[in-house]
């Protein structure tokens, strides 16, 4: 009866030990619903004769290709890396008279590094977990859309056609926060399932020939959530 108990309780150890130091990869779909904020275009309402804080900024959702490492270095926690394709956003108008107003469009990618800890198992195959972690949100190939510049020419804020005008986005550092559930189905194989919210911050200045004629500081904190699969190692 020992022997029994005490091979019973070195294969429980056993199971337990070999997801120490484990690898695991997460691939599916990753989207990003923007929640965002922004301060106003008060020169865009200045010279458009709108009244005062009348108009902000809105910036569309998009989904794209996931990509997820765990890393579970001890029984309870485990380091996540989050990667995706580049999101591309469409950035209008928001209120006014001008509302949906096409501004520009922009790419981001926004790599983040979570600590996840892990809830204890549901009906034998469910883990689910929660992790807090760090953003870096870098913004490229921002485009003035022909919406603005057709509207600042009749304006009068451009007075020729061959003004350079074009839009900036200042990178984001941030705190992140996510929940979910990973479905064991085999030994290496099962699903993933996550959502989590991340606070990306940015000033986008709109430039005519170098200069700035209008900045908005627009508080993104997208909602961002994924379904894959998973395959550990």
């Amino acid at each position: 009866m020992k022997a029994i108990c005490l091979s019973l309780s070195l294969a429980a150890f056993s199971a337990s030990a070999s997801q120490v130091g484990s690898w695991s990869i997460n691939a599916g779909l990753l989207g990003v619903s923007p929640k965002e904020s922004s301060s106003y275009l008060n020169v865009v309402e200045s010279v458009a004769g709108l009244p005062a804080n009348s108009a902000g900024v809105t910036v569309n959702s998009n989904t794209q290709l996931g990509l997820i490492v765990d890393y579970q270095y001890s029984k309870d926690w485990s380091f996540s890396l989050v990667a995706a394709t580049p999101f591309s956003h469409d950035i209008k108008v928001s209120g006014s008279a001008i509302d949906g107003l096409a501004i520009g469009n922009t790419k981001h990618l926004p790599p983040t590094l979570f600590a996840n800890y892990y809830l204890p198992e549901l009906a034998g195959f469910i883990q689910p977990f929660i992790g807090a972690g760090l953003n870096y949100t870098i913004f490229f190939s921002e485009d003035v859309d022909s919406e603005l510049r057709q509207a600042l020419t009749e304006l009068e804020v451009i007075t020729n056609s061959n003004q350079d005008l074009s839009l900036k986005l200042d990178n984001s550092f941030g705190l992140a926060w996510r929940a979910g559930m990973n479905l064991k189905l085999t030994d290496s194989w099962g699903a993933h399932l996550m959502l989590s919210q991340i606070d990306i911050d940015t000033t986008g200045q709109v430039q005519l020939d170098g200069s700035t004629i209008q900045s908005v500081d627009v508080a993104i904190d997208p909602l961002v959530w994924m379904a894959g699969v998973r395959y550990s190692f």
